[in-house]
Parts: C-alpha cells; sequence; structure tokens
C-alpha cells in the first residue's frame, strides 16, 4: 500500500526513540563536562571545610586522620597538601609536593589573574590552572586555613573529560542497540496495530463487491474490536436493505409496463384458451356421448372410452392450472421475492430429485463441478424455469441422450444453459417458442402431455425479474438459457 500505516507507525516510533538517543548523546557532549567541573568543585569544598576542621582542633597532625584524608582523597579524586607558615609540610597526598609548595607560595605572594579565578571565599581562591611540566589541566583551590596553615587542593581535568568521554561511547553503544530492538519492537507493535485494520479493509473491499460474508472475527476488546462489530451489523443491514430495493425495484418496472399489457394479454388468453380446450372438449364430448347411446356394449371398449375421457380431462385440469400460473405472472398479481442465493445448489438438487427420470429415460447428465455462485432472484420460480428446461431436454433428448448443464459467471450477469443432444428446432419455429400454446411438434407433444405453455411460462418468470432467456441450435442438439443477477452487481 503506498501510505501503509504500519511503515508510518514503524517510522514514528524509532523516529522518537533515535531523537531521544540523539538529543540524550547532544546534552552529554555538552553539559556533562560543565555538571562533572560544578560537582568537583563542590567536592573542592568539601575537602576544604574537613581539613580546615581537622586543622582548628589539631587533630591534622594525628595518624587517624592520615586514614581520613585518604578517603577524602580517594571519594572526591583529589590531592591535598597543607604546610605550615614556615612552609614546612604537614600533610600531603602529592608526589610532587617541593613543587606544589612553590606554587602555591608563587600564588600567594604575586596573587592570579582574576578573570581564570572560578571561585573565591574569605581564605582560599579556586582556578583551573596548567601544569607547566605535564602540560594537563587541574582544578586548583588554595589559601590558608583558620589557624594559619597554608594548603592546596587540586584535581586533574583529564579524569573528568575521559569520564565524559566514556560516558559519551556508552551512550552512543546503548543508543545503536537500543535503535535496532527498538526498530523490531516498532515492526512487531505496529503490526499487532494494524493487523486487525487491514482484516477491516478487506471485509469493506469485499462488502464494495457485495460480498456480506466476509465477517470481522477480532476477539480483542479495543475501539477496532468496536468497529469490527459495527462493520458486521453494517453488511446484514446492507444485504437485508439491497435484498428490498432489488424487489422494490422489479415491482416498480413491472408497474410500468403492466397497464399497457393489460389489454392485450385478456384478448390473447381469452383467444388461445378457447383454442386449446376445443380439441379436448371435443373429445370428452364425444365419447361420453358413445357411452351414453351405447356404441359399444363391451366392457373393455366402454372401459378405454372412460380412460379417454378423464386423460384428456386430467390435461385440461393440467393446461388450466399452468394457464393460471402463466395469466398471474403477466399481470403481475404476484410479487416477485428477490432474494441472494446459491444456483449451483439449486441445480444439483433439482438433479438429485429428478434421477428416477433421468434412469427411466437413460439420460446421461453432465454438469462440472462448479463452487457456490451466489445471484439474485426469486429462488421459486428460477427452479420453474429451470425445471421447463430440463423436463423439455429429457423429453427431447435423442441420439447419444446427454444432457450437458453450464453456468458462465460473467462480471454483472449469471448464464445457466440447458443442451440436449437431438435434432435442432426448425428455424422458423424459434420466434415462436415463448408463444402461449405453440408447439413445434404437436403430435410429440401430446404425447408426453406438453401444453405447448411451459416456455410461455419460462418467458413471462424472466420478463418478472428483468432477465432475459433464449434459445441456441446446434448441429447435434439445442441449448435454451437464461440470466441472472450475479451477486457482485449493485445496479438497481
Amino acid at each position: 500500500m503506498k501510505y501503509s500505516l504500519k511503515r508510518h507507525l514503524g517510522i514514528i516510533f524509532i523516529s522518537l526513540i533515535t531523537g531521544t538517543i540523539l538529543m540524550c548523546l547532544l546534552f552529554n557532549s555538552t553539559l556533562l563536562e560543565k555538571y562533572y567541573i560544578d560537582k568537583k568543585i563542590n567536592a573542592l569544598i568539601s575537602a576544604y571545610y574537613s581539613i580546615n576542621k581537622a586543622s582548628s582542633a589539631g587533630d591534622i597532625r594525628t595518624d587517624n586522620y592520615d586514614i581520613e584524608l585518604q578517603k577524602i582523597c580517594g571519594k572526591y579524586n583529589i590531592n591535598v597538601l597543607v604546610a605550615d607558615s614556615d612552609s614546612e609540610m604537614i600533610k600531603t597526598s602529592m608526589a610532587d609536593s617541593e613543587f606544589v609548595i612553590k606554587q602555591l607560595l608563587h600564588n600567594i605572594i604575586k596573587g592570579v589573574n582574576q578573570e581564570e579565578v572560578l571561585q573565591e571565599g574569605a581564605n582560599y581562591k579556586m582556578q583551573i590552572v596548567t601544569d607547566s611540566r605535564t602540560q594537563m589541566e587541574y582544578i586548583e583551590m588554595w589559601g590558608w586555613l583558620d589557624n594559619g596553615y597554608l594548603f592546596m587542593i587540586r584535581s586533574a581535568l583529564e579524569g573528568i573529560r575521559e569520564s565524559v568521554s566514556i560516558s559519551n561511547r556508552f551512550l552512543t553503544y546503548v543508543g545503536i542497540m537500543a535503535i535496532s530492538v527498538s526498530a523490531l519492537l516498532s515492526l512487531w507493535l505496529s503490526n499487532r496495530i494494524t493487523r486487525p485494520i487491514l482484516e477491516l479493509t478487506d471485509i469493506s473491499e469485499s462488502m464494495k463487491q457485495l460480498d456480506f460474508n466476509a465477517k470481522y472475527m477480532g476477539k480483542d476488546t479495543t475501539e477496532i474490536a468496536v468497529l469490527g462489530n459495527n462493520i458486521n451489523e453494517l453488511s446484514e443491514t446492507l444485504e437485508t436493505t439491497i435484498s428490498e430495493l432489488k424487489t422494490a425495484n422489479n415491482e416498480l418496472l413491472k408497474d410500468i409496463e403492466r397497464k399497457e399489457q393489460i389489454d392485450e394479454m385478456r384478448k390473447d388468453f381469452l383467444s388461445n384458451v378457447s383454442h386449446e380446450l376445443k380439441t379436448p372438449i371435443a373429445l370428452i364430448q364425444g365419447y361420453a356421448e358413445g357411452l351414453s347411446e351405447g356404441i359399444s356394449d363391451d366392457a373393455e371398449s366402454r372401459e378405454f372410452y372412460c380412460e379417454v375421457i378423464m386423460d384428456e380431462a386430467a390435461k385440461m385440469n393440467t393446461m388450466v392450472k399452468r394457464l393460471l400460473t402463466l395469466n398471474q405472472l403477466e399481470f403481475g398479481n404476484e410479487v416477485v421475492n428477490m432474494e441472494r442465493f446459491d444456483i449451483t445448489a439449486l441445480i444439483r438438487n433439482y438433479i438429485a430429485s429428478a434421477d428416477i427420470l433421468i434412469k427411466q429415460k437413460s439420460i446421461s447428465v453432465r454438469m462440472e463441478d462448479y463452487g457456490t455462485i451466489y445471484v439474485w432472484g426469486d429462488e421459486f420460480r428460477v427452479e420453474e424455469v429451470f425445471m421447463n428446461y430440463f423436463t423439455n431436454a429429457i423429453n427431447y433428448a435423442q441420439g447419444e441422450k446427454i444432457i450437458d448443464i453450464r453456468i458462465h459467471e460473467e462480471a454483472k450477469r449469471v448464464k445457466v444453459s440447458v443442451f440436449n443432444t437431438g435434432s435442432p428446432i426448425p428455424e422458423e419455429s424459434l420466434e415462436h417458442l415463448w408463444e402461449k400454446f405453440y408447439k413445434v411438434d404437436k403430435a410429440r407433444t401430446r404425447e408426453y402431455g406438453g401444453s405447448g405453455i411451459g416456455l410461455s411460462i419460462v418467458k413471462a418468470i424472466m420478463e418478472s425479474m428483468n432477465q432475459d432467456c433464449g434459445v441456441v441450435n446446434y448441429d447435434n442438439g439445442v441449448e435454451f438459457w437464461f440470466t441472472l443477477d450475479n451477486c457482485v452487481d449493485i445496479t438497481l
């Protein structure tokens, strides 16, 4: 992703840690030495007061104070020299004490440059000096004690600077390690934060394609989990709303065409019904009159007459029922319930229910292993359309007696086709197939009880859902097809 939240979080975490370490290193480099020097000045003053106290009490010459002096020198990393007014050594921790006494006397007699003085008290001065022999810098505190003794306390600045250098190097090493560890932790933390966000992104992408099966399954209790639950509820609401809109839209489209079609449909209906009922009524009437007049006295003939009458009556009953169904569809008296369902499962279930008939006709049904394909439509009506196609295919299958069922999924449509081997339909009959009571082969249609309105019902059902249907001739058979809205199509 161009603007990855994971990358942004990682950069922010690493930048904060790196900036903090660099800031500490900068403060260390610029302020640590001054801080050390301030602390060293306080240490020199503390040592001065300790020595002055021991000197005033007369304890400075004792052996016990030697131990105390060693502790002071070790604790503060300083060197001490104390001499009497005659320049005689009293206490010292310096190796070059004679040179230091000369320097002390020089400072007392000739004084020092006041600009170089760091701090000054009633009996002492403090300054930074450079040893002429070693060229090392020292913080020196010199003057006299309350009892008149001379003293000098000093500490080398090189140790302070070395400590600052060591501290900076150590901080640099720690900083590099901290940045490396923080980079790994940042990647882990950003991945942990962004993983549920990416999951929600995928779910929203699926919802955009009208796939409402994806749900947020996170177990956390953060704000992201609340958002995930809201998206789940939104997904369910959208699916219900789209289903309702599809249904309402189909009803609206049907209402627009309904008024224009009613009169014409009524005329056609009455004309076709009267025509189709004429033959079976004539047969029933003729055979009934024959029975009444006793044309045939034997029981077998009378039974035959009765069978013909019942058979024709049953065909009329079936035709009337189908005409009523067709009439309701064409007049729009039934609401088409648009819903989302799996067309693959519908077809497979119907084929399984027709297994006995398939075996009786010795027909081979072929269908690829299609996965789940969701479509929009009236599931009950779509099953009736497929039943008509499949029944016709069984009745007209010839030659190899193969029925091939195919589902072709496009961006907005799903096309279902039923092909059966046999003779093609005459070209002049193709445009009339969808008309009520039209029969290509009347003898064969009557043989299996066809009424000639099955494909008219198919046409009416598909028009009620604003879908298409059709037929295609092949050299070795015929293919009937119909279309449905793919579930990813949001066109209303």
